[in-house]
């Protein structure tokens, strides 16, 4: 229940969590606290959450050949591929879509947006590094949040496909 006397229970009340559980998801939520600092806001969410970099997913979002935009969701540790993901999606050319383009195509704000339960449906991508992972960590529609749950479920629930769209560091 979300009641005003349950802070944490109205904090972890997302439309991503709400989209979980509509789809019968078992997921377990985490908190940190969010540090807005461009390109490593996923790292600090690992080190929040006490979790290792690959483990702990972020999600990007991208236009493809100008004309689709998609959901990319990778280690935070690592840089996204931008010509891998537009060939996932039969393209040429993918680049990143700007910040208040992607936070009205959601509904969340950037540092916050999540693969599940945003206002559009978008095509969703996780890296293949995903396939080797028990439990996956990934924004749960606010700052500061990390819903974990089953790497299986979370492809399954947004009909996601895996790929090897991201490089990792050095």
């Amino acid at each position: 229940m979300h009641t005003q006397d349950n802070p944490v229970a109205e904090r972890f009340d997302t439309p991503s969590t709400r989209f979980l559980d509509a789809h019968g998801i078992a997921y377990v939520m985490h908190d940190y606290e969010y540090v807005s600092e461009p390109g490593k806001v996923g790292l600090h969410a690992a080190e929040g959450i006490g979790m290792e970099q690959g483990h702990v997913f972020k999600t990007l979002l991208a236009e493809i050949d100008k004309k689709r935009v998609v959901c990319a969701a990778i280690p935070v540790h690592h840089r996204v591929d931008l010509n891998r993901l537009a060939a996932v999606f039969g393209g040429n050319k993918a680049r990143m879509l700007p910040p208040e383009r992607a936070e009205s195509l959601t509904g969340f704000q950037v540092g916050g947006i999540s693969p599940f339960g945003g206002h559009a449906v978008l095509p969703v991508v996780f890296d293949a590094s995903l396939a080797g992972l028990d439990r996956l960590y990934i924004n749960g529609g606010g700052r500061g949040l990390v819903v974990e749950l089953a790497p299986e479920d979370a492809v399954r629930c947004v009909q996601g496909v895996l790929a090897e769209i991201s490089t990792p560091p050095g």
